[in-house]
């Protein structure tokens, strides 16, 4: 199982950015699929999740209303649209899936249990 990242790079605060997981393997229409944000001297965060084929989606307070999750099954890919971007985005980006067994709904917020991880893209936002 490999998952690619891509979309990273720099913005000014208001932008937008569009993030893409490609994974590889196997189908994945099964898994979670979502993505963690790092920033520099912080622990890892928990951003937004798809299960059961996109039909649950959940985000953090943080970004809702800003960011749009989306997958494509066929493809194997779940997107991150980032509009309204803020400098407090400013992170590097991890997509993770959730094999099935999926995790218990109120462990998803929490970095600890996922199966795989993407290398991370870094999102800058300038004010």
């Amino acid at each position: 199982v490999q998952l690619q990242a891509s979309g990273g790079g720099l913005v000014q605060a208001g932008g937008s950015l569009r993030l893409s997981c490609a994974a590889s393997g196997r189908s994945f229409s099964r898994d979670g699929m979502g993505w963690f944000r790092q920033a520099p001297g912080k622990e890892r965060e928990f951003v937004a999740l798809s299960r059961w084929s996109g039909s649950n989606i959940y985000y953090a307070d943080s970004v809702k209303g800003r960011f749009t999750l989306s997958r494509d099954n066929a493809k194997n890919t779940v997107y991150l649209q980032m509009n309204s971007l803020k400098p407090e985005d400013t992170a590097v980006y991890y997509c993770v899936v959730d094999t099935p067994p999926l995790k218990i709904l109120s462990d998803i917020y929490f970095a600890r249990g996922y199966d795989y991880w993407g290398q991370g893209t870094q999102v800058t936002v300038s004010s």
